[in-house]
């Protein structure tokens, strides 16, 4: 098992999705069990199913100085960074410590493909990209770090994740390393991805679109909602001459099962992994787990297989629920907008049910809310878990707790 951690303060965090712009928008929606989920209106000819669709960014193009980062992506990257002053706080991050100093690591399982797509549709005659997205950097993976690296004018390690749905959960740990080897000495991480024709048809033609609003856990789910979002949080060392008492990373587990491309492990073995390797770098008990911000994404197996890993693992007093019946599966980005999520319970006492589902599949424990619940949460865990096997979960803590 892993050694534990030196926790890390979480000194900023915000989340932008289709529950509003911002924590307290955010928190308002999973307090009123407001969806943000509409029916399908996104491209020429949408698919008949619901979204998590950000409203506004058809309206809300780049200052023109980032003309060359110009799409969808990263409109909504820009629109998540202005939420909560979270921009003011990466920049007072960066003086603090050095333009150097500070890593960002960001998750996104598309980048700006959007942009590719739109180049593709219109074609020159001689097959080149029409002149306005002649633009090379929109065309790439990293075309998100890229854009963020030059907004908040960073100079230190820029990193891309791509692990499918566990991308901007996995930023955590790969920030936790950086700072724990001395390459930074602060990190700011996200994730965000945005609505486009990969996602929504790929998806679909995996069966996987459902017809109406997402019900994780509910045994008449009928699949995922996609959404778009973005988030951003601001990990800093225990001594960090920053304001704030936490909340905190406690710890943190990864794990790639690999037994399929799309289905999980029959019996959790990689969220089972993953879990044990979180709460051993916390040096927790699973008792000591007060909430769990569960992957749910309303498939048939992944809800089957993690709600039976909860009830193993977990006793019946810890809570467990899927937000995204609010957000949509927001893919890259569902690790930060779950774990804000989670930041959320631990500092409103407040923990989400588990919206649009009217009953719990038989594999559910007594663990998983379809009510919202009000308690104190001391320690809390989000778990991501993306196609391949690609698993992880952040373990958190309230102020005091490290």
């Amino acid at each position: 098992m892993p050694a534990p951690i030196v926790p890390l303060r979480i000194t900023a965090h915000t989340a932008t999705s289709a529950a509003g712009r911002g924590r307290a928008a955010l928190l308002e929606a999973l307090r009123t069990r407001s969806t943000g989920l509409t029916p399908n209106d996104f491209g020429a000819a949408p698919l008949p199913c619901f979204i998590g669709r950000v409203a506004g960014l058809e309206d809300a193009p780049l200052p023109a100085r980032f003309a060359n980062w110009e799409c969808r992506n990263n409109r909504l990257a820009w629109l998540g960074l202005q939420a909560d002053g979270f921009l003011e706080a990466a920049l007072a991050a960066r003086a603090r410590y050095g333009a150097d100093r500070v890593a960002l690591v960001l998750g996104t399982s598309t980048s700006s493909i959007g942009a590719s797509e739109e180049a593709y549709r219109a074609l020159e005659p001689d097959g080149s990209y029409p002149p306005h997205l002649r633009r090379p950097i929109v065309h790439t993976p990293h075309s998100l770090g890229d854009f963020v690296a030059a907004a908040l004018g960073l100079e230190g390690p820029s990193v891309t994740v791509a692990t499918a749905c566990s991308s901007s959960a996995k930023v955590f740990a790969q920030a936790e390393r950086l700072i724990r080897n001395g390459v930074a000495d602060a990190a700011i991480v996200g994730g965000v991805d945005t609505l486009c024709g990969s996602v929504l048809y790929g998806f679909n033609a995996l069966g996987l679109v459902s017809p109406e609003p997402c019900r994780p856990f509910d045994p008449e789910r009928r699949g995922i909602s996609i959404g778009e979002a973005a988030g951003f949080a601001l990990l800093e060392k225990r001594d960090a001459a920053a304001p704030g008492a936490g909340p905190w990373l406690l710890g943190y587990g990864e794990s790639s099962d690999a037994h399929h491309m799309s289905s999980p492990h029959p019996e959790g073995l990689g969220a089972r992994l993953a879990m044990a390797d979180a709460l051993a770098r916390a040096a927790l008990a699973p008792e000591a787990i007060d909430y769990v911000n569960m992957h749910g994404t309303a498939s048939q197996k992944n809800d089957e297989v993690e709600a039976q890993v909860i009830a193993a693992m977990f006793p019946a007093t810890t809570r467990a629920s899927s937000s995204k019946g609010w957000t949509g599966h927001t893919l890259g980005a569902a690790g930060i907008v779950e774990a804000v999520v989670t930041l959320l319970a631990i500092e409103h006492g407040f923990m989400p049910g588990t919206l649009n589902a009217r009953t719990l599949d038989a594999a559910c424990g007594p663990q998983i809310l379809l009510d919202n619940e009000t308690r104190a949460v001391r320690h809390a865990a989000s778990n991501s878990f993306g196609f391949g096997g690609n698993n992880c979960v952040l373990l958190f803590g309230a102020a005091g707790t490290a």
